[in-house]
């Protein structure tokens, strides 16, 4: 599996932990039997990790999402600006701008062309702090 599709995968994971209640390991094992998927360390690392630091990004979110409360960001969006923060601020052997890319790029795929110009928006503002 290629980064880009790991990457895929651990979007899928934290989008759905959006609407279940239940823990990341569950979401994880069902995952695994009924998608067939099979976790690498990136994917477990992130999925994990996204939930480990929610507060953290959550704030991090709001503070650059001017004038949006995050529940009026969609879900999609939200998941997919989890999982770039995450990326950036602790995996440091993603350069930050394959973060930014790839985020835009999960945002076109799955979200609007509005989503990926504010998910952009935010994490370009992010990058110049870090």
């Amino acid at each position: 599996m290629t980064r880009k599709q790991a990457r895929e995968e651990a979007f899928i994971l934290v989008f759905e932990k959006e609407f279940n209640d239940n823990t990341v390991e569950e979401i994880l094992e069902t995952a695994k039997e009924v998608r067939d998927l099979i976790p690498d360390e990136y994917i477990s690392t992130v999925f994990s990790g996204v939930f480990e630091h929610l507060e953290e990004l959550d704030c991090i979110i709001s503070d650059k999402s001017v004038g949006w409360k995050i529940g009026r960001i969609s879900k999609t969006a939200l998941g997919i600006l989890r999982l770039a923060i995450f990326e950036m601020k602790y995996l440091d052997d993603i350069p930050v701008s394959v973060s930014i890319n790839e985020a835009v790029e999960l945002c076109k795929k799955y979200a609007t062309g509005d989503d990926a110009s504010f998910v952009n928006g935010i994490l370009s503002s992010i990058a110049k702090e870090l």
